[in-house]
Order: structure tokens, then sequence, then C-alpha cells
């Protein structure tokens, strides 16, 4: 029988205890050499729309609830408890009550109370009198009236309306609690959790270090010593560090299908999982500004696509297509096929759909012998430039002339929410797989990660009454009804869901890949190194 990692006079120890009794001892623990890809923008998760943020810090911090991270699929049934030791809800569905641990201390030494629980939910929904420079998921918390403490081991929060969702967005890694004596301001450069590891020191464009926390209140945990993260943006320099064993760990989903053929063959010790990520690439639309102020211009685009060509050139056809919510069946909610490929332009007649893009292309006065001048901004990492530069290979087939315009991490999101762009080749990540967070975080008409503009009262009104169905499948028709009008509207035309894997050396132990979330599976505290 196999018993987990135990601390044993200063040294973390597992043993293996065979069925003849026969037992031996196995190293854990050690420093986790991973590559970062980019240089993140801030180290405040709440401040923050990137897993370039979400993966170095998760560690650092605790959620009142947390997803099961031995578990690979996210749902409401692998919900555990953290900071909080049991929750419940009220007979009407409107408060949630959780009693917290008892002895949390954050890494500064001060204690966790109900009342850094009452600040984190003042900071999200912007009632606290300190503030957040940016509040991208403000809108997942837009149902909470009030939260209340009731001592120092209780909290509740007041919903206007019932959300059985809400365990499922504090779940995410996006939903740590902060402590109420750090200021908002300091979490960006020096942050302080309660979670089993403390941050070290960011270098710009060099490193992020976190180490263990000696004081960590799940005890024996976490087995390693540390995490050291080196930045790395060149794709093909971090896979050849890898390779040569430099690092532990790729970053996560860095490893397309193409390259893991090439890691496989190269390095056959190499232990890959492949999964979904719950992760779209998709096109934003200045709707504000010309040309994609004209409608007729918007579905031209979404016409033009071979989506179909961008799966098989960037994984090798292992991708999946689908609607707004991540498809089926790697996603819950995601559309039927038959309902999805009936809106225009998801049908499989590419040349069909073009044929109708470029009559759209002649209304608006385009054509042979006049061509669209555009730029396509995108992030400077490989998910987004690779799918770019398909694009702007397609977008000629309707007389768009397309370069692409490579902005870095740490401006990209200035920039699209300052709406500094005409059409952006954009990934979309989703926290949880549940439409209370995909459709309010990133088409509610004030949601600062509505990047495009879209506002429809239409669909605000039907997000908030699939928002407060109890009845899985009742919801799911209003959802699915959500997604088709958003796909019809070009509100976020989607291209592709995209599939990559997690590779790592042999001797690290305990990491399990979530399977449809690129955010909730970084706690790291399960993982070691047998070497």
């Amino acid at each position: 029988m196999f018993m987990r990692p135990m601390l044993l006079g200063g040294a973390l120890l597992a043993a293996l205890v065979c069925s003849s009794s026969l037992a031996f001892a196995q190293k854990s623990g050690g420093v986790l050499k991973m590559y970062h890809r980019d240089n993140p923008p801030t180290l405040s998760i709440h401040e923050s729309s990137t897993n370039s943020t979400v993966i170095p810090m998760m560690g650092v911090f605790n959620n009142l609830v947390v997803y099961d991270q031995t578990v690979a699929q996210n749902s409401p049934k692998s919900i555990v408890p953290e900071l909080a030791k049991s929750w419940a809800w009220s007979a009407d569905g409107k408060d949630l009550t959780f009693k917290l641990q008892e002895g949390v201390k954050w890494h500064d030494g001060k204690p966790f109370t109900a009342k850094d629980v009452v600040c984190t939910f003042d900071l999200l929904t912007g009632k606290g009198e300190d503030k957040l420079r940016t509040n991208p998921r403000k809108t997942w918390y837009g149902n909470v009236d009030k939260v209340t403490a009731n001592g120092d081991y209780e909290v509740t929060v007041h919903l206007q309306r019932p959300q059985p969702s809400l365990p499922s967005l504090l779940a995410s890694g996006y939903s740590p609690m902060y402590p109420c004596h750090v200021p908002a301001a300091q979490m960006r450069t020096k942050p302080i959790g309660t979670g089993p590891f403390k941050f070290v020191e960011f270098k710009q464009n060099e490193s992020i270090k976190v180490t263990r926390n000696t004081d960590y209140w799940k005890k024996g945990k976490p087995y390693l010593d540390g995490i050291d993260y080196t930045i790395v943006p060149n794709r093909g320099t971090a896979m050849l560090s890898f390779m040569s064993g430099r690092f532990d760990i790729t970053f996560p989903w860095e490893v397309t299908i193409p390259l893991l053929k090439d890691i496989k063959t190269q390095l056959p010790t190499a232990q890959c999982q492949v999964t979904s990520m719950n992760n779209s690439t998709n096109l934003i639309l200045n709707r504000d500004a010309p040309p994609f102020d004209n409608p007729d211009l918007r579905l031209a685009l979404n016409l033009a696509m071979d989506r179909k060509a961008f799966v098989d050139i960037l994984n090798q056809g292992d991708a999946e297509l689908g609607g707004t919510m991540q498809p089926p069946t790697d996603g819950v909610w995601g559309l039927p096929k038959e309902i999805f490929t009936a809106v225009p332009g998801y049908g499989p007649d590419v040349a069909k759909n073009r044929e109708q893009a470029r009559e759209l292309m002649k209304k608006a006065g385009y054509g042979p012998d006049k061509h669209l001048a555009l730029k396509i901004s995108t992030r400077g990492i490989s998910l987004y430039k690779d799918p770019a530069v398909i694009l702007a290979g397609q977008l000629k087939e309707i007389w768009i002339d397309a370069d692409v315009d490579i902005i870095e991490t740490a401006q990209w999101f200035t920039k699209i929410g300052r709406k500094q762009y005409s059409v952006g080749l954009n990934t979309t990540g989703n926290g949880v797989d549940d439409p209370d967070q995909n459709y309010f975080e990133n088409f509610s008409c004030k949601s600062e990660r509505n990047y495009t503009g879209y506002c429809n009262p239409e669909i605000e009104k039907l997000m908030e009454k699939q928002s407060a169905m109890t009845d899985p499948a009742e919801r799911k028709k209003v959802v699915w009804d959500i997604d088709q009008k958003l796909l019809e509207d070009n509100a976020r035309p989607v291209i592709m869901w995209n599939r990559a894997a997690i590779c790592m050396q042999p001797y690290v132990k305990g990491y399990v890949a979530n399977v449809n979330s690129v955010y909730n599976g970084f706690r790291y505290e399960d993982v070691w190194l047998d070497k």
C-alpha cells in the first residue's frame, strides 16, 4: 500500500510498503524548476486576467473552497473545503454561510479571520476603502448584496437572488482570499497569502521564486522546498531546455500537439498529459470604430474563416470546434453540434461562406481592386501569434490585407481594455466551466473583460435568468439560447477550442492536470520530486 509523504525529522519521506512487507525510503521535496512563458503583468491574482499570474501565484494563497487538486475534472462534486471548513445554504438559497478554519496564519504571522473574508469581498465588489486597480471579475459578484462576519470564524455571503454556481466561482484559482492588513498595491509586487508557498522575489523578465511555507496550516504540506520559474519567452528555446533537463516541468499547456511528438521522440521518458484547456481562440472586434462598427464587416470576417484549417495546422486535428461555452464532452454547457453548425459562418462549407463574405465586402465598397488594410493585434506568446498568422492568410480570400501586430503581455490587457485595436486575435481562458463565469465576465455590458463593448439588454436578462435556475437541464436550454445569440451577433467569433499538453520529467510526482480550466490546478502542495 502507498503512504503519502510525511514530515519526519526535517526531511520529507515517503514509504512504499509492499505486500511482502519489504519497505524502502523514497525521497521527496526538492525545488521544482519550471520555465515561465512571459513576464506577468502583475502578481495580484484579483487584478489579473491571465494564467501568467495565476500559475506562479496560486500556491501563495488559499480559497474558501477549492477544486480538489488531485481530480482532473473540475465540477461542483470536486469542490472541497479549504479556508472554510464547511458551508451551507439558507432555505431560500440567498445566504451562503462558511465556518472557517482556526489557527491559520498569513505569511507575515498575522491570524486569518472572518474579517479577511469580508475585506476580500469588499475589494471584489468595490465596496471597501481599498481599491483594486483593475477588477476583471467584478461581474462574478454582481449578485452579492453584502458579506457579514459572525465572530472570527464564521462569515455569510448575502445574495440578492439565488445563485447556485457561487461555490464553483469561489473554487477557481482566480478566487483567493486576501489579507485586510496588506494594501492592494503591495499585492501586485509582494503578495502575502496563507498558502503552501511564500513569495520570495520577482525579477522582471528573468524569474519568479517561491519557497516552502514551513508554518503551513495543512500539516506536512507542501512537499516541495520551493518553485523556481525562469522566464523564457521563446517556446523553442524553452522546449529544448526542458528536454536537456534544465527544467523539471513545462509551463502548463505550452506543449502543442506537434511539439509533443518532438518531445516524445527526443525524450521518451517524459511524462505528458494532453487535456482540453477551457480556452478558446477567438476574434475581438472594436465595434465602436470603423471599419467594424459596420455589422456586415463583422459578419464577413466570421464567414471568411476556415476553422478546420486552424485545427489541422495548429493541433494536427486534435482540437474542438464549438460556440461560446466549452463544447461537449470536455465541457458541460456547450452547444450541440446541430445548433452550432446552423449559425452563419460556423457551418462546414467554407467556399459558400467565403462567397457570402465577398458579397458583404462588395456592399461595403471593397473588392479585387480595393482591399481593406488591417492590423491584427495579438499578444506576444505563441498561443496567440501562431493563429494570428493563419488568420492573416485566410483574410486575403476576401480582399483584406492584414499585418500581425505583436503586443507584449505587460501592455496587452491595457491596450485592449482601452480599445486601442481594430481586430484582435485573442484567446479566452475560462476560470470555471460555468455560464455565470463566462457570460458575466466576457459579455456583460459592465464587465472590464468585455473587450469588444458588446452589450445586449436581452442577453443580460437571460444571463440573470439562467444564473438563478436550480434545474441543470432547464438551465442548459437558456444557456444554449444565449450561446446561439452571441454567435449570431458576432460578439466574439470563436475559431477553435484548444487542447495541449503538459510534460514533466519522470521524477516529478503528484501533479494532475485539470482538463477543463487553465486556472485551477496550480496549488502544487501535492507535488514532489523523486530523485
